[in-house]
């Protein structure tokens, strides 16, 4: 069976279609690409979307991305005697599965609905007035072009409008493969405790919090290493109180990535307090434990049922229940490293991209909505 990843996805900066794409791969499936990545993160599509004066910009970008879309995917079925079998839209493919469907009339169209554009807009504050309508038209429009909806979830499968539940599929985020090859040792318990955190700085990855548990022990032997910047960074930085231990990077290339988070001893999750921070499990989660790093993030439902006793968890939007658990493993190198295990070995048993999609595949496979040609009704 053939399955095409299309649209303006960035595995560089979301690399949640990729795993999705290895998954796929691992189960026998051949794996084509149709991709013409727009150039913006998250947070720069959620302001052209809330500043309509902006709209015009992001219409002219993204008609450029298309016409190439439209070019590779009539090269793909020139080179064979049929087109794909499903096409899967990758994350913020909220305007990509339009094209998918004019494109592909008659194939199943799978969308990555990770994020709502009405919530990460409600996330940070910028769902006001007429934008609240567009945002959720935005995503209704998005669900009704889809005949799979992926989510990463249980939490999110529930946020969905009912009438899309059943069309649904929980797929973790997991981690590439290259994070597993990144693993390094567990140090033998000399020096500081090395502390990573990466991620952009978004309201429901509560880095602010983490700022303040830094300020809590910046006379602790442990280093930090903070990678990233966005919505939050200003408030974290000044939180920290200046804390001399803490390395302050604004990024780093995608690639380098796995490499540097392996690195360190702990990975810091999330510690945000809003719905969207208590309905999601990150990918610096997933990743960090690939990487071996012990796990450090919120006690919320969906991590808890995700990680249980192989991660620290701490009530979301405590810094000093954070400060308290990363002196415990400074202190403690016999329990840092049986958390860096404990990590790893899950990560090895359900993170990997042949585990995440699982569900996807017997969808796919099996399914009534998998067969080429049978459309969901809509």
């Amino acid at each position: 069976m053939r399955v095409l990843m299309f649209g303006t996805y960035d595995t560089g900066l979301h690399p949640r279609i990729g795993t999705i794409a290895e998954g796929l791969r691992e189960h026998g499936f051949e794996v084509d690409e149709c991709n013409a990545p727009l150039g913006l993160d998250t947070a720069a599509r959620v302001r052209l979307l809330t500043q309509l004066w902006r709209l015009p910009a992001l219409a002219a970008r993204l008609a450029s991305r298309w016409a190439s879309l439209a070019w590779r995917a009539r090269g793909l079925r020139s080179l064979r005697s049929a087109g794909p079998d499903v096409v899967a839209v990758g994350y913020l493919g909220h305007f990509d599965v339009h094209l998918a469907r004019l494109l592909f009339p008659r194939t199943p169209v799978m969308l990555d609905h990770m994020v709502s554009a009405s919530g990460t807009g409600r996330d940070r504050g910028l769902d006001g007035g007429p934008r609240k309508a567009l945002l959720r038209g935005i995503d209704a429009a998005a669900l009704r072009a889809a005949d799979i909806v992926i989510v990463d979830t249980e939490e999110h499968r529930e946020t969905l409008p009912e009438r899309y539940r059943d069309r649904a599929v929980v797929v973790p985020v997991g981690a590439p493969a290259a994070w597993f090859r990144a693993k390094t040792p567990p140090a033998p318990g000399e020096g500081p405790l090395r502390v990573v955190f990466y991620g952009l700085y978004t309201p429901l990855q509560g880095a602010p919090v983490i700022g303040e548990a830094l300020a809590l022990i910046k006379d602790t032997a442990i280093e930090v290493t903070m990678i990233g910047t966005g919505q939050d960074y200003a408030a974290t930085r000044a939180a920290a109180d200046g804390n001399g231990n803490v390395r302050w990077l604004d990024w780093v290339p995608s690639e380098e990535l796995p490499a540097l988070v392996a690195g360190h001893d702990v990975c810091l999750g999330i510690f945000g307090t809003g719905d969207k921070a208590r309905r999601v499990v990150p990918n610096k989660v997933f990743q960090g434990a690939a990487a071996g790093c012990a796990i450090v993030t919120s006690d919320t439902p969906p991590q808890r049922r995700v990680l249980g006793d192989d991660a620290v968890l701490v009530p979301p939007g405590d810094a000093k229940a954070l400060a308290g658990a990363l002196r415990e493993l400074a202190d403690d190198p016999a329990a840092l490293r049986a958390a860096r295990g404990r990590a790893r070995s899950l990560a090895e048993r359900a993170f990997a991209p042949e585990s995440v999609v699982a569900p996807l595949t017997t969808l796919v496979g099996s399914g009534p909505r998998g067969r080429r040609g049978a459309r969901a009704t809509r």
